[in-house]
């Protein structure tokens, strides 16, 4: 599709979803994001839909850059990629350091350099282009298992895992399977359009560190969304938003599929001024970047028209800095969470988060 109509088309889609931006609202397109040595303000690109899809063109760069993998593989590896889309294979993920016992696909330190490379660029065709988001911060993850290898046995980025659940392809239904330790990406498509971003589960270990001069902390950006959404709530807000329960990790992992509270909890986002309910699409933001550009912005929109039925909350100290400090975005369709955990390798907090949808989670394939 030419560039001028699709600009046209995702331009169009704003306008009927009635969304009006605000001076608060341009926020959003303007949130810090912390990669090298300092934190850099990314804008986001001109053009929004208001529909979860992506184009057929931008589909079809991922199922080239699948089958330009698929060619350098053996018959033998291909049947370690190329899996059925079934629900027991697209819940194969986990958080953690267990390798192939608890997902599937082929291992990257099996693969030749060339391999790899190809490999790679498959996951960074399906993600999204910002510095701290999407195959930014899918690197950098990958970069700190690495820096986490160092110190102790198990971890390092050969520890991670690609398949393709069902046939790339811009008409059949499948999925991109992409994690390791600290990692989950679960990017599933459907007759060329993107049906589903989540579950999108990452976390990092130590939360930030220095390589070669340049330091790294890839969740900062979602830490200070979160910081900056919390920190604007008044004493009476923040007592409102403040959960009961305490929590050592997220709710939602690994093996928690469809397990959704069944009642919202927290300070309804309707009650917020334009400024905080910027603040709060503002967090949103840089977890539902992990999509290619088009589709991210899509998603935005549609969880911007529902921040009236959307909830915030927290528990421990909303400083966000300590064991148990712990954040949630919960409305019809967006779920995020993010929690501080005393370091396991590492002495300080490191940070487990992850990001789903409430109808989307799998592209909506499956029920749980």
């Amino acid at each position: 599709m030419p560039e001028n109509s699709t600009r046209s088309r995702l331009a169009g889609r704003w306008q009927r979803t009635g969304v009006a931006f605000t001076a608060a609202t341009a926020f959003l397109f303007t949130g810090a994001y912390v990669h090298a040595n300092a934190a850099t303000a990314q804008s986001d690109p001109a053009g929004t839909s208001a529909t979860t899809s992506v184009s057929t063109a931008a589909v079809s760069d991922v199922v080239t850059a699948a089958n330009t993998f698929l060619n350098t593989l053996s018959t033998s590896q291909k049947s370690s990629v190329l899996l059925s889309f079934t629900k027991a294979n697209a819940i194969a993920w986990s958080n953690l350091p267990c390798g192939s016992t608890c997902r599937v696909g082929i291992q990257f330190s099996t693969l030749s350099s060339t391999q790899l490379a190809a490999a790679k660029a498959v996951v960074q065709a399906a993600t999204g282009t910002g510095s701290g988001t999407g195959y930014d911060q899918v690197s950098q993850i990958l970069a700190a298992d690495d820096y986490l290898g160092k110190t102790a046995s198990g971890y390092g980025s050969g520890n991670y895992y690609l398949a393709f659940l069902g046939t790339p392809s811009t008409t059949g239904t499948w999925q991109l399977h992409f994690g390791g330790h600290h990692l989950a990406v679960n990017l599933t498509y459907k007759n060329g359009a993107v049906e589903g971003t989540t579950p999108y589960f990452v976390g990092v270990e130590p939360s930030s560190w220095t390589s070669n001069g340049t330091t790294y902390a890839p969740l900062n950006g979602q830490r200070s969304a979160m910081l900056a959404m919390l920190s604007s709530l008044s004493s009476s807000q923040l007592s409102s938003a403040k959960l009961s329960t305490s929590y050592s990790d997220v709710l939602l992992g690994p093996g928690k599929d469809g397990q959704f509270p069944t009642t919202k909890q927290g300070l309804a986002v309707s009650g917020l001024s334009s400024t905080q309910q910027a603040l709060v699409l503002a967090a949103i933001t840089p977890w539902v970047k992990v999509a290619d550009d088009t589709t991210s912005a899509s998603l935005l929109s549609t969880y911007q028209s529902e921040l009236s039925s959307t909830y915030i909350a927290y528990s421990g100290s909303s400083a966000l800095t300590s064991q148990g400090d712990y954040v949630r975005i919960d409305g019809p369709g967006v779920w995020i969470e993010f929690v501080c955990q005393n370091g396991v390798v590492y002495s300080g907090v490191h940070y487990h988060t992850v990001y789903r949808d409430h109808t989307r989670d799998y592209g909506g394939e499956f029920t749980f």
